[in-house]
């Protein structure tokens, strides 16, 4: 059997989601303004159930990784890798949130960091990309410092909470990580 995926830096541990979890997790994304930089399938509100089931698909054989963000041993956010499939296969996707108490600490940086490069070695991936919202310039930030660049602007293309904007999308290659 495989070992689980843990990934350990000065601040931050990326762990398999536990049971365990499901209380902070439904605490802490029952959040508006979380759900806000989230697709659809986020569910706002965020119950316990919700919280339960997610960790029970994020437990079982899931065609991506998903993955705990832990501060001071409390699950407080998520990060994920899915591959991407047909003429997109050799493209995986990267998608994160945190609890808002912990905005701004530098706390998905380092889970970013810590993450592509194990990423591209266990999926083969040739690229990672990740659609950003406009308005979450955050997140572009946490991006832009983990060595991802802006590839393109796709106009009007989200619709959120009966908003339109603009996502953002950002890219980092195989090869820039060997840099």
């Amino acid at each position: 059997m495989k070992e689980p995926l843990v990934l350990r830096t000065p601040g931050v541990l990326l762990r398999p989601w536990q049971q365990e979890d499901a209380v902070g997790l439904a605490l802490y994304a029952n959040n508006p303004r979380v759900s806000a930089c989230m697709r659809d399938a986020f569910p706002s509100p965020y119950t316990i159930e919700d919280a339960r089931r997610f960790i029970a698909m994020a437990a079982g054989p899931s065609p991506g990784l998903l993955l705990a963000i832990v501060v001071q041993d409390e699950a407080v956010g998520g990060i994920g890798i899915r591959l991407l499939d047909d003429v997109y296969r050799g493209t995986a996707e990267i998608g994160y949130w945190l609890a808002e108490p912990f905005w701004g600490k530098g706390v998905v940086t380092e889970a970013v960091r810590a993450l592509v490069p194990v990423a591209f070695e266990s999926t083969g991936a040739r690229r990672i990309q990740a659609g950003i919202f406009s308005d979450n310039p955050a997140s572009m930030r946490v991006l832009e410092k983990s060595g991802f660049v802006r590839e393109a602007v796709h106009h009007n293309a989200i619709t959120k909470n009966g908003r339109v904007m603009d996502e953002v999308l950002y890219v980092r290659l195989r090869e820039d990580c060997r840099r």
